[in-house]
């Protein structure tokens, strides 16, 4: 099968000089289990196994610029050089198994030090912080809170701004020495970038409020300091909450035009999310179906003319496929779905008839499902599994 009659989630995207044998991209989903900042064997496995499964480009869960304001307290971290070696050794393991690495980093703002998800996700009170013993602070543009369970950030100088922006081209130096393919700064769902674009969290007088081109000032000077430090030969992604969920704050007209801004400072492709500026928009009023995000990546796309990447709720091949096709995205980033099924995608090759075989996984799993192959297709061919199902 030549490169141009390829399913179009198995043609290759070559972003500057990056080339991602796939469009199939793993979605970066906080795990938790870093200690101070330091990957774990749980991250090993975590992320090699997406590489096996034959996603193009994997990416790292969001990962602190700075030590005192993380999404929890065992977040990974490139807040000092300590923390390149343990990630690099994961990226070296995901190049040799054929897929990219990307590193999401992120700084949370005033939605700093929450729960994890399965100890109910809720904020971080004070005195609990106060108790760890580490050095804590929830920031933002305004000392407006992020909802009724969070204290009320410190508002931020424009000296702790200037701080900030250089923790993001500082992580983004670390990432280069690490080795990574791709940076992506997580400017949405309420995080730092996404509270100083949203009218309702920032209540600034200065040059970085008011007005949207102020409020988009932060955004665009830390995206310039990050493309200043990353090589200029590797892509920079940005997730954005195309719209952040509440009423009269930010909205898909202002990401098109903040996406058009990015593209001309060297921002190569736009990670489509949304909602979570507030714990009350974490619940978008926009049915949840499937691929419910996927129109406004097609709008970012179109609009700003900047390649885009697609996710929520994208669980099919099939679905995956089409949206590509009809030119909604460029990437599509499966999450969740990973989870429950790390061979995603190998197994879309096969779904998608862009492999006859097996020969797209790992030779050291492709040998033993080779080997088996001949008796299931018999099996398969007898009827026997439906046989067993309805005996059941």
């Amino acid at each position: 099968m030549t490169i141009s009659s390829a399913p179009k989630l198995f043609q290759p995207l070559t972003l500057r000089s990056v080339t991602l044998k796939n469009r199939v991209v793993i979605s970066p989903m906080c795990q938790h289990a870093a200690r101070d900042g330091f990957a774990q064997p749980w991250h090993m496995v975590h992320y090699g196994k997406f590489a096996l499964g034959g996603a193009g480009l994997v990416f790292t869960e969001s990962t602190a610029v700075s030590s005192n304001a993380r999404v929890g307290f065992a977040d990974l971290g490139l807040w000092h050089d300590d923390h390149i070696a343990g990630l690099k050794a994961i990226v070296d393991f995901v190049h040799a198994n054929g897929a990219m690495m990307g590193v999401q980093l992120a700084h949370p703002g005033r939605k700093a030090f929450s729960e994890p998800l399965w100890e109910g996700g809720r904020a971080l009170t004070a005195d609990t912080l106060d108790k760890s013993g580490i050095a804590w602070r929830r920031m933002g543009p305004s000392a407006l809170a992020a909802g009724e369970q969070w204290s009320v950030p410190e508002e931020m100088t424009l000296a702790d701004i200037a701080t900030e922006i250089e923790a993001f081209a500082a992580a983004t130096r670390r990432a280069a020495t690490a080795g990574f393919d791709v940076v992506e700064l997580h400017f949405g769902h309420g995080y730092l970038a996404a509270s100083f674009l949203s009218p309702l969290a920032n209540r600034r007088t200065d040059a970085y409020g008011g007005s949207r081109e102020n409020r988009m000032r932060f955004v665009i000077e830390a995206a310039e300091a990050v493309r200043q430090a990353w090589p200029q030969d590797k892509p920079l992604f940005i997730r954005l909450s195309c719209l952040d969920g509440a009423e009269g704050s930010w909205g898909l007209g202002d990401t098109v035009v903040l996406a058009s801004v990015l593209k001309q400072v060297g921002v190569d492709v736009i990670d489509c999310s949304s909602g979570g500026l507030t714990e009350e928009t974490r619940s978008l009023t926009i049915p949840r179906g499937l691929g419910f995000q996927v129109p406004f990546a097609e709008r970012v796309r179109r609009e700003a003319g900047i390649p885009t990447q697609a996710v929520g709720l994208i669980v099919d091949p099939r679905q995956a496929e089409q949206i590509l096709a009809e030119g909604k995205a460029d990437l599509i980033a499966i999450g969740r779905e990973a989870l429950r099924n790390p061979y995603w995608a190998n197994e879309a090759a096969l779904a998608l008839g862009h492999a006859e075989d097996h020969s797209t996984w790992s030779f050291r799993h492709a040998a033993w499902l080779a080997k088996r192959e001949p008796i299931m297709r018999k099996i398969r061919d007898e009827g026997q599994l439906e046989q067993f199902k309805a005996a059941r």
